[in-house]
């Protein structure tokens, strides 16, 4: 029996694939970059055939380095960037427009809208979401209203709709499957979440003909095959999960209460709520974390919009530091922060303020203020959103976190990590595998078809690499939450 998974991990700014052996340790990767098209202000698109071209030839890499045959893969599991939405042609397969990514602003006007016409809490109540240009739905409502014809195209059901996962299975299978995973679908402001399927009251209200849309499909299962002349041979196609649940599944973050942070360009919380759908009065979305066997979980999610992002902002336009390596030494120059906040609200805030009126601040600069009371206000600004959104979890869920599981680049610095864990005051754990979000597709994929039994199996394969104690560190990061706050109104203000 193969042992072998496939991962395709379809991000924002790149497409990877990787392949895992049974004991889920890396075996290959590769990856490839695509380009960003940016049409005016607030637009972020990409081209759906290049993502598509650019997925197949890593994943076809992958493979050839693992000195692999497509029979010796035992299935395929997906995991992409959420809430980009395409529009393509049934008969074709050709996309009615470019993607409209998950950044896009463009409806932003839209969903002000909504909001004014009272539909929020009704939204919220049936979706889990907050209304933002963030999700699908009104990004399909655009395209259907400004492509010319596709409106009417749609309503002969010519036309097919899906975010990134539907869009790479219908290839994968030449247009055999027209699906999607109950974690993605929770992502349109489209679905019931109660019922994991599609609301036609949603449908109604961002008026979106049931047509265009996919099935959906549990998290793991054998959906079906690809085509032979992909990968020389067929391949189960058995996983699938946004990238944030997958990573939360990677990360064996299997029973509620359990909780997960990536350190990326953004932060992504998710906090595990089990088979409760948990309603949120703090700004968080209530999401679908997977399905399994018919079996909804649920997450809790906090997205922070800057995080290790902001790093970067202080090599390229303040050249304070010449490498993002750099940040941690120049930080613990200095013992405190002496006095300087950093809020990097540079697209707004994000959870569990929603504000994007917000923008960036450094606030008590005084003549003593030097760059590494900057560098290390900047690191102490990512625990503390952080924080934010963990605290606003627990206030919503009455869940007491145990530890915090994390991933993602800025998890390495071990400076933001101590200041993490002094914060939360519970043990802040790094993964051994940095890999987390193709690794949770991975296993998503191999339960279906067989290589590991289920989460219990897997939850025994995960490892920590280091773990952070509240008892290590003690720099007043608690006392100073009220003049964070503080800098985070000045930022809205």
């Amino acid at each position: 029996m193969p042992k072998y998974i496939l991962a395709l991990d379809q991000g924002t700014t790149s497409s990877r694939a990787i392949v895992f052996n049974e004991d889920g340790v890396l075996i290959s990767k590769s990856q490839k970059e695509f380009e960003q098209i940016f049409p005016g202000p607030g637009l972020v698109e990409h081209r759906a055939e290049t993502i598509w071209e650019s997925q197949l030839e890593v994943a076809r890499n992958a493979i050839a380095e693992a000195k692999l045959e497509a029979s010796e893969i035992a299935g395929i599991g997906i995991t992409n960037q959420r809430e980009t939405t395409v529009l393509w042609d049934r008969k074709t397969g050709k996309p009615v427009h470019n993607a409209i990514v998950w950044q896009d602003r463009r409806t932003a006007d839209s969903c002000i809208a909504l909001t004014e016409a009272g539909h929020a809490g009704r939204i919220q109540e049936i979706t889990g979401l907050v209304v933002d240009a963030y999700f699908s739905g009104t990004k399909l409502r655009w395209l259907l209203d400004n492509v010319p014809g596709a409106r009417e195209r749609a309503e002969r059901g010519e036309l097919a709709f899906g975010t990134i996962d539907s869009w790479l299975v219908w290839n994968l299978t030449n247009g055999a499957l027209h699906i999607t995973d109950a974690s993605n679908a929770s992502r349109t402001m489209l679905c019931n979440i109660d019922a994991a399927d599609w609301s036609d009251e949603m449908l109604e209200l961002l008026n979106i003909p049931r047509s265009v849309l996919p099935e959906i499909r549990d998290s793991s299962e054998i959906y079906g095959s690809t085509t032979s002349e992909l990968f020389n041979g067929e391949i189960p196609i058995s996983g699938i999960a946004g990238d944030q649940h997958a990573a939360l599944f990677g990360q064996a973050c299997h029973e509620p209460g359990m909780a997960k942070n990536t350190y990326g360009t953004g932060c992504f919380v998710l906090l595990n709520t089990g088979i409760n759908r948990v309603k949120s009065h703090n700004k968080l979305l209530t999401t679908i974390a997977w399905r399994l066997n018919g079996v909804t979980e649920y997450a809790l999610e906090g997205s922070v919009f800057i995080g290790g992002a902001v790093v970067q902002w202080l090599r390229d336009q303040l050249g304070i530091v010449s490498s993002a390596g750099e940040i941690e030494a120049l930080a613990r120059e200095v013992d405190d922060n002496g006095g300087v906040y950093f809020v990097p609200a540079f697209a707004g805030l994000g959870a569990p303020h929603w504000d994007p009126f917000a923008r960036g601040v450094i606030s008590g600069l005084t003549r003593g203020s030097n760059k590494a009371h900057i560098a290390r206000a900047a690191l102490e600004g990512i625990a503390y959103q952080s924080y934010d959104v963990l605290e606003a979890m627990k206030q919503d869920s009455g869940i007491a976190l145990g530890e915090l599981r994390v991933d993602g680049g800025a998890s390495m610095n071990d400076l933001l990590m101590e200041m993490q864990t002094e914060l939360l005051q519970v043990p802040v754990v790094r993964s051994q595998i940095a890999e987390t979000t193709a690794l949770g597709a991975a296993f998503l994929a191999g339960i279906a078809v067989g290589v590991w039994k289920d989460k219990a199996e897997i939850a025994e394969k995960w490892a920590a690499a280091e773990r952070y104690d509240p008892v290590n560190s003690r720099s007043g990061l608690r006392e100073r939450i009220p003049e964070w706050q503080q800098a985070v109104d000045q930022a809205k203000s």
